[in-house]
């Protein structure tokens, strides 16, 4: 019988990359209440938090994206890697078995591959991975702690356990978005500071952005076909908005049941089972839902004149290696939209456009040819935003 990623008790020391991201700094937090140690960090510009990561955690091994950040870093004796070069050297070195792949955006792919490569584990954040490339991953080797895909499987987990396979569809839940209460017409009209005001916590503005768009759905969406595609041929892949963010997933078995994932949305349940495997079930460091938090469970329909992306999400499922253009396009579109006074309808032109130009290509599943469908769109896109400023 193959021995579960879970059932791990010599993994000590971790790699946290992103470590100054609000998942990395939440993983931190919860390996060290499990008493492990982090023998490697990596960050972006955020080098004053490093610092005190690195005074707290005392890692070996550094890894910063800049070389002109090197005078502002105090390593403490650790050894200084710099740039993505640099990054896949550190994974190289590290004896940690274990590494949590919290970086943002389509920069984390190749430290996803390399921790593959290297056999080690990969606790996945990084959405871009899979979105982008996930034909090249084994998923076995992959534990996914977003919170969708981290309650789809702790129920499948459940059903496996007692000899139940007949799962006929998967639902992922979404907040809706700081614009969930506009009309269309005002959604689109959005500018940044209205996108940015999410009703429910506070999060990074690009994740933010695509919550409003529910880009950030379709990419989940697309992780979800990755990490469970081999559970049902005729499997299907839905999601619905539940406003409170108290249910993050739903299983739907064959006689139509239907069983739910509730947890807090604060990724400590994930990423607890990611670090301390099921040692997760002997510690209190999980915040529990209140029960007023259930009474405001609220469903909804995804609208698409309200969220008119969401057209895509059955032409991505059929196409699943357009994800490397859907990712190439909305970043083009976030970066335009974040230093521009732009309204949030260039997003959705840009990423609408984009994907039509692609959407009868036939994609090769080489990571060669997929990281040139990347690069091909994202200048179709740059094109794009330049015809519509």
């Amino acid at each position: 019988m193959k021995k579960s990623i879970l059932d791990s008790k010599d993994m000590e020391s971790f790699v946290v990359l992103g470590a100054t991201g609000s998942i990395g700094v939440n993983a931190l937090k919860v390996i060290s209440a499990f008493g492990k140690k982090v023998e490697a960090l990596s960050a972006g510009s955020n080098i004053e938090l490093l610092n005190e990561q690195i005074s707290l955690y005392s890692p070996s091994l550094v890894c910063i994206a800049n070389s002109w950040d090197l005078k502002r870093l105090e390593p403490k004796g650790a050894k200084v890697f710099i740039g993505e070069e640099g990054l896949l050297e550190m994974l190289s070195l590290a004896k940690s078995l274990k590494v949590i792949n919290a970086i943002a955006g389509f920069a984390g792919l190749h430290a996803s591959l390399k921790t593959l490569e290297l056999q080690k584990d990969l606790i996945l954040s990084n959405k871009e991975s899979l979105v982008v490339a996930g034909s090249r991953f084994d998923v076995s080797k992959i534990i996914p702690i977003d919170s969708e895909h981290f309650g789809l499987w702790y129920i499948l987990e459940g059903l496996k356990a007692k000899g139940e396979t007949n799962v006929t569809r998967l639902i992922i839940t979404a907040s809706g978005g700081a614009l969930r209460d506009k009309s269309a017409k005002e959604v689109l009209d959005s500018k940044l500071k209205s996108v940015l005001a999410h009703p429910n916590w506070k999060m990074g503005a690009r994740i933010t952005i695509d919550s409003a768009t529910m880009v950030n759905k379709l990419y989940e969406v697309l992780e979800t076909y990755w990490l469970f595609k081999d559970l049902n041929k005729n499997l299907k892949i839905d999601s619905l908005i539940e406003r409170s963010s108290s249910i993050h997933s739903l299983v739907e078995l064959e006689d139509s049941s239907l069983l739910a994932h509730l947890a807090n949305p604060d990724m400590r349940l994930p990423l607890s089972f990611g670090i301390g495997g099921k040692e997760a079930f002997k510690e209190s460091i999980i915040n529990k839902l209140d029960l007023k938090d259930l009474v405001k469970i609220d469903f909804r329909e995804i609208d698409t004149k309200l969220y008119p992306l969401w057209k895509y999400k059955d032409l991505l499922l059929e196409k699943p290696s357009l994800g490397a253009v859907l990712n190439a396009s909305n970043e083009v579109a976030l970066e335009a939209f974040l230093s521009e006074n732009l309204s949030l309808k260039v997003i959705v032109d840009i990423v609408s456009k984009t994907l039509e130009a692609f959407k009868d290509t036939k994609i090769n599943d080489s990571l060669e040819d997929i990281l040139a469908l990347h690069k091909e769109a994202r200048s179709v896109a740059l094109k794009q935003l330049h015809d519509l400023i």
